[in-house]
């Protein structure tokens, strides 16, 4: 039977039934693809391991609750909706015509339709829920319904990466602009010397162009060509990507009278362009200063290991547990430390100097805090 949006818990069927129908309402192969959205409570398997397959019943009963009353407010009554009993997916089909009348709703409604039934899925049952959308084809997609749920799921994780990604870089194009504002603000001081004036004018003008070659640049580093084959290989400056990035992060640790201390670095080229290599120290230097002792010291020096120049940056606040050296790295997360962060400068470093074929590790550092390893290969 097929049911609508208005549905008590009980009433929501079984996942193939539905499916079949909605199979059947498509009318044929000629008919407009419809969407299909999924949301996925994957802690679910957990709390039956941990708590028990009862505890993990209730849990799923509440989760089916709160998807029939989300459903019944953002979806149509002639869409469709369906949960298989003991499943941690739930799926709805777009079947109703969309708010213009045609055969399917716009992605934007998709989107916003999901993000407001995990919503509510989410606050009650204070799960993680994991969401994605597709639409189905009933020329290629009929008999296929595993394939589609996991293809919606999949482009679920891609959107959510993509969106993190570009979250990334408008926080990474904020960095020059913060170090511009804060010199153009110092130049307004009339008791500023002439020299120091010529100085700041300067580093806010490579500045200023540092941030226009990142905006022309920005969608080359987009997740999508992470890995794709470039024309040719990038070459950068060690020496001027190591001055650039203690230029941008001096008056931050001014602001914390943390010592910014630069050692002897060897004039080589690496295999990453300069204005990215400046962007991945910026990153570090500045998760040093944040993240070690007020009025301490942060240390960056560089050297050659085999095919590799190495860039270190240390620190001397409390370091970070083995548990977290890794985890660091993912976007969205921090340490465990009081300093303010987005969660998304370190992962953005770490793609870069991949992409580049280099690697960022993290181990202790000899002032008790935090040793970046950036490695990157020479050219």
């Amino acid at each position: 039977m097929v049911t609508g949006t208005g549905l008590h818990a009980a009433e929501i069927g079984g996942l193939l039934p539905r499916l079949v129908a909605f199979e059947r309402r498509l009318g044929g192969p000629a008919a407009d693809a419809r969407p299909i959205l999924v949301v996925r409570l994957p802690e679910l398997e957990r709390v039956a391991w941990r708590r028990g397959l009862r505890a993990a019943r209730a849990l799923e009963r509440t989760a089916t609750a709160a998807f029939s009353t989300a459903v019944s407010r953002v979806l149509r009554a002639d869409d469709l909706v369906a949960h298989d009993a003991g499943s941690d997916v739930f799926v709805a089909a777009l079947v109703a015509a969309n708010r213009e009348g045609h055969g399917a709703a716009a992605p934007i409604d998709v989107r916003s339709a999901l993000a407001r039934i995990a919503a509510t899925m989410e606050a009650t049952t204070r799960l993680e829920v994991r969401t994605g959308w597709t639409t189905y084809d009933h020329a290629s997609d009929r008999g296929c319904i595993d394939a589609v749920l996991e293809r919606a799921l999949v482009r679920g994780v891609q959107e959510r990466e993509r969106y993190a990604f570009f979250s990334s870089l408008g926080h990474e194009l904020r960095t020059p602009l913060s170090s511009i504002r804060g010199y153009l603000e110092t130049l307004l001081d009339p008791q500023v010397d002439d020299e120091t004036r010529v100085r700041f004018v300067r580093i806010a003008y490579n500045e200023s162009l540092r941030l226009g070659r990142l905006v022309d640049g920005m969608f080359e580093i987009s997740l999508l060509d992470l890995h794709a084959d470039r024309t040719g290989p990038a070459v950068g400056s060690l020496i001027a990507a190591i001055d650039g990035a203690r230029d941008a992060c001096v008056a931050a640790a001014a602001k914390r009278h943390v010592t910014l201390v630069v050692g002897a670095i060897p004039p080589l080229r690496v295999g990453i362009d300069t204005d990215r290599l400046t962007l991945v120290l910026v990153n570090l230097i500045d998760n040093a200063v944040k993240h070690g002792r007020s009025a301490g010291r942060v240390e960056v020096n560089a050297a050659v290991d085999g095919r590799f120049a190495q860039v270190t940056v240390d620190d001397d606040g409390p370091g970070v547990g083995i548990e977290d050296r890794d985890r660091i790295f993912a976007l969205g997360e921090r340490g465990a430390t009081t300093a303010e962060g987005s969660g998304i400068g370190l992962a953005l470093a770490r793609l870069m100097v991949e992409r580049s074929g280099g690697r960022i590790d993290l181990v202790g550092s000899d002032f008790g805090g935090a040793r970046f390893i950036v490695s990157l290969p020479q050219i």
